[in-house]
């Protein structure tokens, strides 16, 4: 349900074994299509049905609680889609059934009509045998799933959605850094983004401590790459800045303790923070993180981890408004 990889059960720690997130999602994808196959050359293989780009047809479900969430929602305010797909946003808790409309009027998504966002995907799959995950696109008209595919959802924001894009809209993806970017943020993804769910879910002293080591190798590696340019690829936000800050963005508050992910904390990290900073100060950003509802998700929802359901009050997020230095 939550962070795109928790089971219909909710059980997140499985005793003795590390933690291993399932990657299988609906592959259909929103593309340009001519004559049946995608427009764009960068549109990648082709695995689920495709569903045309159309203005005003689709509702993005994203919880302000979940860092994949999170990703789609900065993308889609930094190409100013905003008037394009709408937005719809979860509450930061759930049961075990499924994301559910609790911050609406009512109790219900007010386009949708949705109380739970497991009712789009049981109109299309009755029997889906998977997790409710979020981000979800949804079609308003009738009320189906489209996909959960997050990867590809802002890829495909970027991509399929041009005609679409607010003048002067950032390239997240250019092309000519291109084959260095999805390496770097294929090391983001599983060293870090992932990294700290293999602390936070081990279910064994061995397997957190593997998870632990990794984290911080590329925490350190990450370090050492911020201190000499400004974001990930350079001079110019793309993709792999969106991919890496929604996890920073919840280092302190969450993954540090909640998570077991202590050798330090983000804030002492002087390139990794300013950094951090930075893109929380970038218009497209900081209005997406609301630190109450990612903290009241995490200590609430994974009840193995934290029995007591008790939210944490620090820290401060002020901390994040002041000056970075990295103009």
């Amino acid at each position: 349900m939550s962070d795109s990889s928790d089971s219909q059960d909710a059980t997140f720690v499985k005793t003795g074994k590390g933690f291993d997130r399932d990657m299988n999602y609906v592959p259909d994808r929103i593309t340009k299509v001519v004559d049946g196959s995608p427009r764009t050359p960068e549109h990648g293989p082709v695995e689920g049905e495709l569903w045309p780009v159309e203005a005003g047809r689709y509702r993005l479900v994203a919880a302000k609680a979940c860092p994949w969430a999170n990703r789609a929602i900065i993308v889609r305010n930094l190409l100013g889609l905003e008037d394009v797909i709408s937005l719809g946003m979860p509450g930061p808790t759930h049961d075990q059934r499924s994301w559910t409309f609790d911050l609406d009027p009512d109790g219900r998504d007010p386009v949708l009509g949705m109380e739970r966002l497991q009712e789009a995907y049981f109109k299309r799959f009755p029997d889906y045998p998977r997790g409710i995950t979020v981000p979800a696109i949804v079609e308003e008209a009738t009320g189906l799933l489209v996909t959960n595919d997050f990867p590809w959802i802002t890829h495909d924001l970027s991509f399929e959605w041009r005609e679409f894009h607010r003048e002067g809209a950032p390239d997240l993806w250019p092309a000519d850094l291109r084959e260095e970017m999805e390496e770097v943020m294929k090391r983001v993804f599983t060293e870090v983004n992932n990294g700290v769910y293999r602390c936070g879910f081990a279910g064994s002293q061995e397997a957190y401590e593997e998870g632990y080591d990794r984290l911080w190798a590329a925490m350190d590696w990450l370090e050492e790459r911020l201190s000499t340019r400004r974001y990930l690829m350079g001079e110019a936000i793309t993709e792999a800045d969106v991919r890496l800050f929604t996890t920073l963005a919840r280092f302190d508050a969450v993954y540090h303790g909640h998570f077991k992910c202590n050798r330090q904390k983000l804030a002492e990290m002087p390139a990794l923070w300013g950094y951090a900073r930075d893109l929380y100060q970038t218009p497209g950003f900081g209005e997406t993180i609301d630190f109450d509802q990612i903290k009241e998700h995490y200590y609430v929802v994974h009840t193995e981890i934290n029995p007591t359901g008790v939210v944490p009050k620090g820290p401060d997020p002020a901390v994040w408004l002041e000056p970075h230095g990295r103009g």
